[in-house]
């Protein structure tokens, strides 16, 4: 295991297979000493092969490629204790589908240096969002219900491109996020803000995927509604 480096960026993969080169020289590019650790779900279309033969003189670049399609949430689970367990100071999480720009990571560690948490956003001003049409509509409003409903002054809370000051976060556990799916982004910035913890924006660009099939099922709507009313439900009644 390396400790060398105090950053740890991470995405996961399933069925980037025609995304994960330009993701993987993107992340070569910055020339940033940190090491990166890609959770492959198994991906039917080999995903992990790429990784692996691209990895393959790149002692930085770490693939655990898992049994099955197990999900965003227990990956981001996984990379979070892989940190703690390897002592890295950052964790810097986004996608890999190339809708978060590799080259905004540097700025995420700098603000890292004076911030816990720090969050992409795309609807903060200076930010930009390539969606369109009815998915437009749904992030967009989706992401002023919840600050409206929790009144945590963040403009979003669903993007994955975000992260974390892990020595600063002794408090701070991913195993305690119970939402699944896509609603855990949401459940993260919940749990950190509940904390007392100031959420950082920076704006980002989100580029709508070029390549590849968006892979939020239609049932994340309503799983994600629900978990704000559960989490709201929670916070009333607390004693």
């Amino acid at each position: 295991m390396k400790t060398q480096n105090k950053i740890l960026i991470f995405a996961a993969t399933y069925n980037e297979a025609e995304n994960i080169s330009n993701f993987l020289s993107d992340i070569d590019t910055l020339n940033l000493k940190a090491d990166l650790l890609i959770i492959d779900d198994n991906s039917p279309d080999h995903t992990w092969k790429i990784i692996q033969a691209y990895a393959k003189n790149k002692k930085y670049i770490n693939l655990i490629i898992r049994d099955k399609k197990r999900g965003l949430d227990t990956a981001h689970k996984t990379a979070f204790k892989y940190c703690r367990d390897n002592n890295y100071h950052y964790l810097i999480t986004l996608d890999a589908d190339l809708s978060h720009d590799p080259k905004k990571i540097p700025e995420f560690v700098c603000e890292l240096e004076k911030h816990i948490f720090v969050i992409g956003s795309r609807y903060m001003q200076g930010g930009r969002c390539d969606l369109s049409g009815l998915r437009l509509l749904l992030s967009y409003f989706g992401n002023k219900l919840i600050k409206f409903i929790f009144n945590i002054d963040c403009s979003e809370f669903t993007t994955s491109f975000r992260g974390f000051n892990i020595q600063e976060l002794e408090f701070f556990d991913l195993n305690d996020v119970s939402s699944e799916g896509y609603s855990f982004f949401m459940e993260t910035v919940y749990r950190i803000a509940s904390l007392g913890i100031h959420v950082r924006q920076i704006p980002i660009h989100f580029k709508d995927r070029e390549k590849g099939k968006s892979k939020i099922p239609k049932i994340e709507i309503f799983r994600t509604l629900k978990n704000i009313l559960r989490l709201k439900i929670i916070e009333i009644f607390r004693p």
